[in-house]
Formats: C-alpha cells, structure tokens, sequence
C-alpha cells in the first residue's frame, strides 16, 4: 500500500523494513576484525580502541565458544606494538588540529585526556607559547573578537568575549591582549603572523 507521494508507510528507503536487524555477538575473530576495521577508518588512541571495543562486546555479546572472554587492553595494546595505533602521532594530530580552528592550550590538553593520552605524549604535543598565540589569533578572527568586530566592544561585550576564550582554552592575559588589540596588525604582529 503506497502513500499519495508512493512511499509504502511501513519501509524505510532504501528497503528497509522498520525492525533493525540484531547484530550477531562477537568471537574472537569477529573482535580481531572489528578493531582492524575501526583503526583503518578512524585515527584513534590506544585507550579510544579499546573503549570502543569494550562498547561493542556490551552492545553484541561474546559467543567465543572455547576462548576465554576477550582482554580488550590486551587487544589495544596489540595493535599499538604491530603499529596501527600511534598514541604520540595521534596527539600531535589532534593538538594541531584543535589549534588551527582556534582552541587554546588547556583545551587541547583536556581533548587529548580524553582520549586516553598519557602525559608524557600530552606534554609532548602541548603548543609553544606562540602557537597558543596564533589560536588566540584564530579564535577572534573567527568569532570577530576585538579589533575583528568593527569597533571596539563596550565593556559588558569585551567581558564576555574574554570568557568565550577562556572557556575554549585560552589564557587570561592571551584573551585579554587579542580584546584589547588597537588594530588588526597589532594583533596579528602580537601573534607573530604571518610566518616567516
């Protein structure tokens, strides 16, 4: 039976009907290809894959007959040692990244705590002070902060564009020093932009 517009009311498009099919519970191989198939599609930490494989073993089950129920670190790890999964490349990554669209230091640190990085690589791919700089730069050009906005801002809209920096990372003294800029250059040439 189709609706005026010819859709069958009780199929979704593409031809499905509207009960989602079960997915069938894990073996080991079954985990083994999954995890290959998550590190070939996404870059990921170690403790991100096996946060996500443990999610899986919860969502479908282990029917691995004769196998001992799955050590999911153990897998993690694993694919760390062959080389799949590179914790420090991945902090590097997702540091630059977060600093490009205009983060600063603390949220970049609390992005890569969340993705399970240790400290060492945390340290490691935390930006120099002229790299949180040039976010802070990024930052209020984008959201037309300071001298980006026009005029200068009365003071209730510069207290709350200092705190929209600082929520997305920024230190005080960077949020206020972008703000207050006199002009574009000013603080661009604070900023040390363009590269050289």
């Amino acid at each position: 039976m189709q609706d005026e517009i010819g859709h069958n009311p009780g199929r979704r498009p593409g031809g499905q009907s509207g009960r989602q099919r079960k997915a069938r519970p894990l073996d080991g191989a079954g985990l083994a290809e999954l995890a290959l198939a998550y590190v070939a599609r996404f870059a990921t930490s170690e403790a991100k894959l096996a946060a996500y494989l443990a999610r899986k073993l919860r969502e479908r089950g282990w029917i691995g007959e004769g196998e001992d129920f799955p050590d999911v670190q153990a897998l993690a790890r694993r694919y760390a040692e062959l080389g799949y999964v590179d914790d420090e490349a991945y902090a590097q990554a997702r540091s630059s990244g977060l600093l490009r669209r205009g983060y600063g230091p603390r949220r970049v640190a609390q992005a890569l705590y969340a993705a399970g990085i240790d400290e060492r690589h945390r340290e490691a791919a935390s930006p120099s002070d002229e790299g949180a700089r040039r976010a802070a730069l990024v930052m209020a050009r984008k959201r037309r902060f300071g001298p980006f906005g026009g005029e200068r801002p009365e003071p209730a809209r510069r207290e709350r564009q200092i705190a929209a920096m600082i929520r997305a990372g920024h230190r005080l003294d960077n949020a206020r020093e972008i703000v207050d800029a006199a002009s574009i250059e000013a603080a661009e040439e604070w900023a040390g932009w363009p590269c050289e």
